[in-house]
């Protein structure tokens, strides 16, 4: 589910979950355990497939989880996000396509976002689908794009072409498609070319409040993201989408 390249001093990560990397419990864990085997490259890179990073969480799967398995998938969620905000060394996300909701989690948690240019979307759509992403998620969207927009996106679900996603400050460049990665390992090698220390000690510094978003969080936090997810709404709204997916395929 995880693919390594290496690129001198920079260790690309790749999402490689067909057809979508659609995120489950194993890939989370394996997206963890891959950035903990790489604090030692000088900078990351993670990446997808080409025309989709990630279509988010993998409802179909999730749906046949037990209440104790959605709670441990809310764990390695927000630990994921964790092991990305808390990275010793810079994370650039390469937005290889599509990056709708929980795509788009994990691009908020990283240094430097490269989106595809093209027909792409890229938001946190949540609420058009059933879900409630939570004041964890709101707040690292906030962060990138401000409170204004942040409360418009956030609550109409609204998701974003790579030029609004530019403007609105949610992604940092747009690229065409055959360049994206090109581009993450440009910016990456540069932050692998600057003084180990000093680069340290200033993210550390100019992160510490992404990093504290999800430092705390605990089972009543888990718990919390369970009643929404177990919400008779929520259910019926995920349900639908997947005879949706199902019937379009």
């Amino acid at each position: 589910m995880i693919e390594t390249l290496q690129h001198g001093r920079v260790q690309e990560i790749r999402l490689a979950r067909p057809p979508v990397n659609a995120l489950d419990s194993d890939l989370l864990v394996a997206l963890v355990d891959a950035l903990r085997a790489a604090r030692n490259a000088g900078a990351i890179v993670l990446s997808g497939q080409p025309g989709m990073f990630s279509a988010g969480l993998d409802v179909p799967r999730l749906l046949g989880y037990s209440r104790q398995q959605m709670s441990q998938f809310w764990a390695h969620f927000f630990g994921a996000q964790q092991a990305l905000a808390s990275c010793p060394v810079p994370v650039a996300v390469a937005l290889t396509g599509h990056s709708p909701a929980g795509g788009a989690v994990l691009a908020l948690q990283c240094d430097h976002r490269v989106m595809a240019d093209g027909k792409y979307k890229i938001g946190l759509n949540e609420v058009q689908v059933g879900l409630f992403p939570g004041p964890t998620i709101y707040a690292a969207f906030k962060r990138l794009v401000g409170t204004r927009n942040a409360d418009r996106l956030m609550t109409g679900g609204i998701m974003l072409s790579p030029a609004e996603a530019l403007g609105a400050g949610l992604v940092d460049r747009v690229v065409p498609e055959g360049e994206v990665i090109a581009a993450a390992l440009e910016w990456a090698q540069h932050m692998a070319s600057l003084p180990p220390r000093a680069l340290a000690l200033t993210r550390r510094m100019a992160r510490a409040d992404l990093v504290a978003l999800t430092a705390n969080l605990g089972d009543a936090d888990y718990e919390a993201m369970n009643e929404a997810w177990y919400s008779e709404e929520t259910q019926a709204t995920m349900r639908r989408l997947v005879e949706r997916l199902r019937k379009s395929q």
